[in-house]
């Protein structure tokens, strides 16, 4: 198991804190230049002929194994800005997201604002650039028979392609569907990375698991994420976690304080499913409406008590067994 404490010292020993991102959905503008740096940067090959969807303005459709950052397009009608605000509203009123100082309750974090909503548009784009969670508890690495997916120095999770055998044990074990292997093959070593300007890559790591690995080669000499790093808007943010985190709820703060309500945290919660993720996103709805799960849960979170309850049952097996044979003996 790859259980984290949900203390940041887990880490001290390695020398690194704890990476992620904020993806701060409120100012990004759908303009995918995370998408494309991703794919020029780790050359994943493209996964679509570049035509627009029937459902949305987009062409890539979900992340994948060859799109390891996605933005998704999702149209909102004033009923449906109303309904996300008064969900939000219900939100603030119990408590949650909390935002501001531990110990300090919503309702005195924003003593004083004006959180009178503003007028409701008629028409708004939740644009939203989606990737890997980088879990705290990651289902995938929990359950790969090969220890090809592995915890980096950094907190993140990394797929290494010359281990994995393409199982595809990790996808089912993702509660996100993040993880997938690339296209129906064989697996196959990792080449040496090339490039030619304006020229797709050859496709690489067929049957291999793949996914985004926050840019671990970046990252190592002390760079910043090819996403986070294009990103126009600074919709995408690097850091350190508990700093993003931080970030994350102070921006939320300021939203309510302008009559937002809609606005809240997903993946900063350390006590939910996951135990917390590595990738903290501001959201402007319910996390069902941008293709998220409400309450992720690791796979492997039950595991201890069900072989607990195995051992139970199979020592009542065993024991009812032993009666049986007893009392054909002495009949």
């Amino acid at each position: 198991m790859n259980r984290l404490t949900e203390s940041p010292d887990h880490f001290r020993h390695t020398g690194h804190p704890r990476k992620g991102f904020f993806t701060d959905t409120s100012i990004c503008i759908g303009c995918k230049a995370c998408e494309v740096a991703c794919k020029e940067w780790n050359r994943n090959p493209h996964d679509s002929e570049y035509e627009l969807l029937e459902s949305s303005y987009d062409n890539t459709g979900s992340l994948g194994a060859d799109t390891w950052r996605h933005v998704a397009f999702i149209e909102q009608d004033r009923e449906q800005i109303g309904r996300a605000r008064e969900s939000g509203r219900a939100l603030v009123s119990l408590g949650m997201p909390s935002v501001g100082p531990p110990g300090q309750d919503q309702a005195s974090n924003l003593a004083g604002a004006d959180t009178t909503p503003p007028d409701t548009p008629d028409f708004r784009w939740l644009m939203s650039s989606d990737v890997c969670k980088h879990c705290t508890n990651a289902g995938c690495l929990d359950v790969c028979p090969t220890g090809a997916l592995f915890r980096t120095e950094h907190g993140t999770v990394v797929v290494q392609d010359d281990v994995c055998n393409g199982c595809g044990t990790c996808v089912a074990g993702c509660p996100f569907g993040v993880i997938e292997r690339r296209r129906d093959g064989t697996a196959g070593p990792k080449t040496e990375r090339d490039f030619t300007p304006g020229e797709q890559a050859p496709t690489h790591n067929v049957g291999v698991a793949q996914k985004c690995t926050l840019c671990y080669d970046r990252i190592v000499d002390g760079q910043t994420p090819a996403c986070a790093q294009t990103c126009p808007t600074t919709s995408i943010k690097y850091g350190e976690r508990e700093d993003m985190v931080a970030t994350a709820r102070e921006r939320v703060a300021e939203l309510h304080a302008q009559g937002l309500t809609e606005a809240r945290l997903y993946g900063a919660n350390d006590s939910d499913g996951v135990g917390g993720t590595g990738s903290v996103f501001l959201l402007l709805d319910e996390p069902e409406v941008y293709g998220l799960p409400p309450d992720p849960r690791v796979p492997t979170a039950d595991l201890p008590r069900m072989f607990k309850r195995a051992g139970i049952a199979a020592a009542g097996m065993l024991a009812a067994a032993t009666a049986a044979f007893l009392a054909g003996g002495r009949a």
